[in-house]
């Protein structure tokens, strides 16, 4: 997949991998941790930021990763609505969800780059 040879070499999916570690501690604050519903939910999109890039990345064509990568910054949005709630309902400092909010932004741009940057190749290569 373009010059990548392994999904945990793409920053986003290394991003997301912090962010993921992040959710999981936050979440385990006391509060949090009883909202056992919107704990899993901001769980599961933060994982599954991770795993459409790793998944997107194993299915070998440009064109199934670019759809893949698509879930997974869906995700991100998802991971950011959520973080609205936590705020919310005070599971999170301002600063906390500040901090959260600008990592899953990120990982929101540099997936839609990555996705740019993947249809500009392929059409290289179409063209070829």
């Amino acid at each position: 997949m373009a010059t990548f040879t392994r999904f945990e070499d793409i920053e986003a999916w290394q991003t997301g991998r912090e962010l993921t570690k992040q959710i999981y501690s936050v979440s385990r604050g006391h509060t949090f941790s009883r909202d056992f519903a919107l704990r899993d939910q901001i769980r599961r999109a933060a994982i599954s930021i991770t795993s459409n890039i790793a998944e997107g990345f194993e299915r070998q064509t440009t064109r199934e990763f670019i759809r893949f990568l698509y879930i997974a910054k869906g995700s991100s949005g998802e991971v950011r609505s959520q973080l609205y709630c936590a705020l919310d309902e005070g599971y999170l400092t301002q600063e906390v969800f500040d901090a959260l909010f600008e990592t899953v932004s990120s990982i929101s741009r540099q997936i839609a780059g990555f996705i740019e940057y993947l249809r500009r190749y392929d059409a290289a290569r179409t063209r070829d």
